[in-house]
């Protein structure tokens, strides 16, 4: 590994992001989803508070709202579908567009590791992802302007958000090397996060060993402790494991493309 190789393969890969409508146009997407989501649920807060405050019958209801329960933690599980809805295509073009123009038989005729080319398209695309994601920000500091939420379960889940996109870009970089089809492979990818993302809604109907084995594969059952401020080690495991794990795949694949 050659971080000399790594920063020259994530500059280009990163002017080619930015050179490219594509990625603005998922950016806007993302915020404009995000931004509905959050408008809703701030808005929602806000009548149902007024209407608890108005009415005696509600009073008790109002003691019980908690901003945090209402608006953060539903925001934070709106952000991670919306997500794994964009993640695919930041992706779906590393590998594959490659593929079908021929540069990427160029590419690997530089005096360049594999684990160099994969870590350097990696690592463009973790910045774009986590560029998204910072955008975001701004969201919970109109909350706190507005009311007192409390600050750690919001810093927990923006670091669930980062390991979640984390891994969603590892997946995506692996069916990229996979095809020489864009489409197909934002597919492969659209199939593979909801497969790992769903697999948690069959727990109870399995089992409880199982359950067990399903829960904790499941990409999504991880994210929900830190949305409410806790961070387990455990889920951290996860997803550096579910990273390790697929960039592995990568370039395994990419040792098959030299073999042909």
């Amino acid at each position: 590994m050659n971080l000399r190789n790594i920063g020259l393969i994530l500059n280009r890969e990163l002017k080619s992001y930015f050179s490219s409508l594509t990625v603005y146009l998922v950016i806007v997407m993302f915020l404009l989803m995000t931004g509905y989501f959050f408008y809703n649920l701030l808005v929602t807060f806000s009548v149902v508070s007024i209407q608890a405050q108005a009415d005696p019958m509600l009073a008790r209801q109002y003691q019980l709202l908690n901003i945090n329960e209402t608006v953060i933690r539903p925001l934070f599980g709106s952000i991670s579908i919306i997500l794994l809805l964009m993640t695919p295509l930041l992706t779906m073009r590393l590998f594959a567009e490659e593929k079908k123009t021929g540069t990427i038989e160029l590419l690997l005729t530089f005096p360049v590791n594999d684990i160099d080319v994969v870590l350097g398209k990696y690592l463009a695309c973790l910045v774009v992802l986590l560029a998204m994601i910072l955008l975001t920000v701004t969201y919970p500091v109109i909350v706190v302007m507005l009311g007192t939420p409390e600050v750690m379960p919001i810093v927990t889940g923006y670091l669930g958000l980062v390991l979640l996109g984390a891994a969603a870009t590892s997946l995506g970089i692996f069916t990229s090397s996979a095809t020489e089809n864009q489409i197909v492979s934002a597919s492969m990818s659209f199939g593979m996060l909801f497969f790992f993302w769903l697999i948690s809604y069959s727990v109870p109907l399995v089992s409880p060993g199982l359950g067990q084995i399903l829960g904790y594969l499941s990409i999504n059952e991880h994210i929900t402790s830190m949305s409410k401020g806790v961070v387990d080690s455990e889920d951290v495991v996860y997803y550096l494991c579910f990273v390790a794990l697929f960039l592995f795949l990568t370039l395994r694949s990419l040792e098959t493309n030299r073999w042909r």
